[in-house]
């Protein structure tokens, strides 16, 4: 598994933005198929949530890659 960090500059992140910020998803709509096609898990659950709120320290993982949010 490839482990990542993003770093985020306010309280929380969207989770489609995340992706698109950690180079997951090019575009919000690949990100929005990605969260829909129960292919994203947020702190090792499954997320259907495109707009669930990531905070410091939140993990969430895909095809493989896991990012941290810092």
């Amino acid at each position: 598994m490839t482990e990542k960090t993003i770093t985020i500059k306010d309280e929380y992140i969207k989770l489609g933005q995340a992706l698109k910020l950690a180079d997951i998803a090019s575009e919000g709509v690949e990100a929005k198929y990605m969260i829909l096609d129960e292919k994203v898990k947020v702190n090792g659950e499954v997320c259907t949530q495109r707009g669930k709120k990531l905070y410091k320290g939140d993990e969430f993982e895909t095809e493989g890659i896991k990012v941290k949010v810092q």
